[in-house]
C-alpha cells in the first residue's frame, strides 16, 4: 500500500534540513518544489538564501532539480539564475516530472529525495515512486484558496511535529 500522505521527515524549513541525513540514507539528489517551499508566492526570483542552499547541496555530492506545478513562465524566470533542470506544470503527484528530472539526474528512486510544503501534490507522488519525502512548513500562510483548502485537509489527516 506504501506511505502514500505520510512525510519520511517534517522539517520546519528547507534551511534547517541536515544534509547529512539524507546522505546517510545515499541520497544523491533531490527534486525541489519552488512555492512556499524556496520561496513564497509573491517572490519571483530566488534570494541569496536559496543559491546558497542549492550550493550547499551540490558541493555535498547532492544534484538539485525544480519539479513544479506553477506555469512555464514562473519557473522559467526563478531558474534563470539557478540553471538547474526544471520542470514545470508537473501536474504532481503524477510520477512523470518526477520519472523526467530523475532520467535528466541519472538517478534511481532509492537515491532521490523530494522536498516540498504539500501532503496531495509533493509528498504523495514521491511516495507513489519511493522517493524519500521530506515535508516541509510552507514559508507564507497567505495562499491562494485552492492551497489554503488543501491545507485544511492536510490538518485532518496527518499530524506533523517538525524536527
Amino acid at each position: 500500500m506504501g506511505k502514500g500522505l505520510q512525510p519520511d521527515l517534517f522539517v520546519k524549513s528547507i534551511y534547517s534540513l541536515d544534509i547529512n541525513w539524507l546522505k546517510d540514507r545515499g541520497i544523491k539528489g533531490v527534486l525541489l518544489d519552488i512555492d512556499n517551499t524556496l520561496i513564497t508566492h509573491k517572490q519571483k526570483i530566488p534570494d541569496e538564501k536559496v543559491i546558497e542552499l542549492i550550493k550547499h547541496f551540490q558541493e555535498n555530492g547532492i544534484q538539485t532539480a525544480i519539479v513544479s506545478n506553477a506555469t512555464r513562465r514562473r519557473v522559467e524566470v526563478f531558474n534563470e539564475k539557478l540553471g538547474l533542470y526544471a520542470r514545470y506544470r508537473s501536474f504532481k503527484p503524477s510520477k512523470k516530472g518526477f520519472y523526467k528530472a530523475m532520467s535528466k539526474l541519472k538517478l534511481i528512486p532509492s537515491e532521490t529525495a523530494v522536498i516540498g510544503d504539500q501532503l496531495f501534490t509533493d509528498i504523495r507522488g514521491g511516495n507513489r515512486l519511493g522517493l524519500t519525502t521530506i515535508l516541509v512548513e510552507p514559508l507564507d500562510v497567505n495562499e491562494p484558496v485552492t492551497v489554503r483548502l488543501k491545507r485544511f485537509l492536510e490538518k485532518i489527516i496527518v499530524k506533523k511535529d517538525p524536527v
